[in-house]
């Protein structure tokens, strides 16, 4: 007989990882996420972290939540099919079709989970899903989750999507989904030549804007704002745990699709509703955005002028950063035990950021990936490009 548990047994990687004193996750804090934080004790530049707006400590965010817990108490105890809806899940899913300009909105419990719900409820037997390979996993699970084919493209490939989209009989149907923020490589999606080949063969398109949600575009509506298709993207998705300061996801689209994923998606109907504090803060935020225009406007002045700042000290050092075009700036080191070697000892020389190994990016493709936002210093900047100078003489 097979012991279920022998893979779990013979699961050492990690262990390993750990001996050798290269484990790179689980750092806990003990402070809240901001340019600096105290992670395993210490005082250390976060390049790391999701909070493009650098909202998470502001105030308004806070006492949104706490109103929130007060009136509501801390949870739903129940689906928002059944008896967890509150007045604010209503309000908040109204005030993000608006800001995102569709007819409806959807609001889920995280972000993970409403990919899962949109695709599998959408997506069947007869259907076609077509991917940038470098989707989020979020969105490879979701596929697996439905009963429809998932063929993928290369990577913002428009001649390989192209032949796939011409293989497909013209019967079936077809959903083309991409990140519109490559959250590693920090690129973006190639959506007006998307919408164009997705007219062409008759596909809708679908857009997780998780990392442009707040960052791309104007008004910060994300990455169809930015190219002027908001029209033309069908679906768009994102999430709260980026430039909102909260957590959750939702789903924005024609108010009948939004009304069938309602009604048929399992992970939306069988899971308990956002709490009343996460969706107070999430909506604060998008108040800040809509009131506070300039916001954006200092995200991109600050973000591209560390990004360029950041970039021009790693290319001086030798590194490799990609094609990145958003605060997100990855440094390409190709080995896995490299990435993890490298992130440990930035960390002791005081200066976090997220490795990034197969399966988030091919294998092969290591990174370190840092994110910049509108509080970031330069002097914390200067301090972690010291410190990367000083850990890449190590491998030169």
């Amino acid at each position: 007989m097979v012991d279920i548990f022998e893979k779990c047994f013979n699961y050492t990687d990690a262990k390993e990882a750990m001996k050798a004193g290269i484990y790179p996750y689980f750092h806990a804090l003990t402070s809240g996420q901001d340019t600096e934080v105290i992670m395993d004790g210490k005082r250390v530049i976060m390049l790391g972290s999701n909070n493009y707006l650098g909202l998470t400590s502001d105030p308004r965010l806070k006492e949104a939540a706490i109103k929130a817990i007060e009136k509501y108490g801390s949870g739903c105890s129940g689906s928002r099919f059944l008896n967890g809806t509150l007045d604010l899940h209503i309000k908040l899913e109204e005030k993000l079709a608006s800001f995102v300009k569709k007819e409806a909105a959807l609001v889920f419990s995280t972000g993970f989970q409403t990919n899962l719900g949109i695709i599998s409820a959408l997506v069947g037997r007869n259907d076609y899903i077509i991917g940038d390979k470098q989707n989020h996993a979020s969105i490879v699970d979701a596929c697996r989750l439905s009963f429809g084919k998932l063929l993928k493209f290369k990577h913002n490939d428009m001649e390989d999507l192209e032949r796939i989209l011409e293989s497909i009989p013209e019967d079936k149907g077809k959903l083309i989904v991409v990140d519109g923020v490559f959250s590693m490589e920090g690129d973006i999606a190639n959506l007006p030549e998307i919408v164009k080949l997705a007219k062409k063969y008759g596909a809708r398109v679908m857009v997780d804007d998780a990392h442009g949600l707040g960052v791309m575009g104007e008004h910060g509506r994300g990455t169809a704002e930015y190219f002027g298709l908001e029209d033309e993207v069908d679906i768009i998705m994102g999430t709260f745990s980026k430039s909102l300061a909260s957590l959750g996801g939702y789903v924005a689209s024609k108010e009948d699709v939004i009304h069938y994923i309602k009604h048929n998606s399992r992970p939306f109907i069988f899971s308990a509703s956002i709490p009343p504090a996460n969706a107070a803060a999430a909506m604060e935020a998008i108040n800040i955005l809509e009131s506070e225009p300039e916001r954006i406007k200092k995200l991109w002045e600050n973000a591209e002028f560390m990004a360029e700042f950041m970039k021009e000290g790693f290319k001086s050092m030798g590194l490799s950063v990609g094609g990145t075009k958003t605060p997100i700036v990855p440094i390409i080191v190709g080995d896995d035990y490299k990435a993890f070697k490298m992130t440990m000892e930035l960390l002791d020389a005081g200066v976090y950021v997220n490795p990034a190994v197969s399966p988030a990016v091919e294998k092969g493709c290591a990174l370190l990936r840092t994110s910049y936002t509108p509080t970031h210093t330069k002097e914390q900047l200067e301090f972690a490009l010291e410190a990367f100078e000083k850990v890449i003489k190590n491998y030169k």
